[in-house]
């Protein structure tokens, strides 16, 4: 088993050090969802929402999030992040709203916590734009599905 980078051999927590690694091209996507009423999905894609433009408000959140996880993650690197795209896809069938974030840099360190965060505060933005409509949605399935750069390579989730 491979050991907790972020803790010293006394077992404390430490920011690992990254001054030594090299500077590559890194990418990370994540996904979640949040599943809700038929008649919440409806506000949201008719834009009816009470509080405006639902999904504009989530994208922004999530990118502003990820551009500030070092200071909501203990022992997250600030990162000079070079793309962020929060993307939404309506699922019908499923009366839910899918959120995907894919983050990139070039960096000595990986983007998986932002592409993580991105998509946690967008599914949050979602819910508190339309909880006076539906109090009952759920957040599910956020989870990594990619990422890319970096000494441990290419990671593509067995779940898409």
């Amino acid at each position: 088993m491979t050991p907790l980078t972020h803790l010293d051999e006394k077992g404390a927590a430490r920011m690992v050090d990254v001054g030594s690694k090299a500077v590559t091209a890194r990418q990370a996507s994540a996904r979640g969802r949040v599943l809700m009423k038929p008649q919440t999905l409806a506000l949201i894609e008719s834009g009816a929402a009470k509080k405006g433009d639902v999904l504009a408000a989530a994208r922004i959140a999530g990118i502003m999030a990820a551009k500030r996880t070092h200071e909501l993650i203990p022992l997250c690197h600030p990162l000079m992040i070079t793309s962020i795209v929060v993307e939404f896809t309506l699922e019908r069938h499923e009366s839910a709203v899918e959120v995907s974030a894919t983050v990139k840099v070039d960096g000595k360190t990986g983007v998986e916590m932002e592409a993580l965060t991105a998509v946690s505060i967008a599914c949050l933005t979602i819910y508190d734009m339309c909880k006076s409509a539906d109090r009952a949605m759920r957040i599910a399935d956020v989870r990594l599905v990619e990422k890319s750069g970096g000494k441990s390579g290419r990671f593509v989730s067995d779940e898409p």
